[in-house]
């Protein structure tokens, strides 16, 4: 049985991942089509990486360490805990573009895996478009609403190198943590 990939992490404990970091934050490249090998690698260890998590409902290349534009999330059941069921609720879009938003700007608390411990308050769009490529290579349009449509917006952001923290919103930390995120967001204001 393979490892489960370890997802990427701004930081642990109390020291911050500088190596995980400077991945974090590199915009990713266009993964070639047609796919080559490793692209069609890396779609595959995304889709694991994802699947193996039953607390994501989203997760970029970038944060299992691929520097490639390509994303895995769920489009509905979001609650739903059988695996069997995520599998099918999971699109995994490559290249993907936002080419139309819709709506007032909702403000939403995320998380995220690669920000442990922290939750952020975000205004996204209610509605996206998107062209990508699916997993066979063929071009593809689709339109998500409320929630996916936060998580889509959410799994691109970390395809530019952007993370929950670099919005302006409230945070909520745990207590037993305050010490920690207060040191870290005093150095990076730095």
């Amino acid at each position: 049985m393979l490892m489960p990939k370890r997802i990427l992490t701004l930081w642990n404990n109390e020291t911050l991942n500088e190596a995980d970091t400077r991945i974090l934050r590199t915009p990713c490249a266009e993964a070639p089509c047609p796919f080559d090998k490793a692209t069609q690698e890396a779609i595959r260890a995304l889709e694991e990486a994802f699947l193996e998590r039953e607390e994501a409902v989203g997760l970029a290349a970038p944060q299992i360490g691929i520097g490639r534009r390509i994303i895995a999330f769920r489009c509905r059941g979001f609650d739903e805990k059988d695996p069997e069921r995520k599998k099918e609720d999971c699109e995994i879009l490559i290249n993907p573009r936002i080419t139309q938003k819709r709506g007032e700007l909702i403000a939403g608390e995320e998380g995220c895996l690669s920000c442990p411990d922290i939750r952020v308050e975000i205004e996204r769009y209610p509605e996206v478009k998107v062209r990508a490529y699916d997993l066979e290579g063929r071009k593809v349009s689709r339109r998500y609403l409320d929630f996916a449509a936060r998580v889509v917006q959410h799994e691109m952001d970390h395809l530019e190198g952007k993370l929950i923290v670099d919005y302006d919103g409230a945070a909520t930390i745990p207590k037993k943590r305050q010490d920690f995120f207060e040191k870290l967001f005093q150095e990076k204001d730095q």
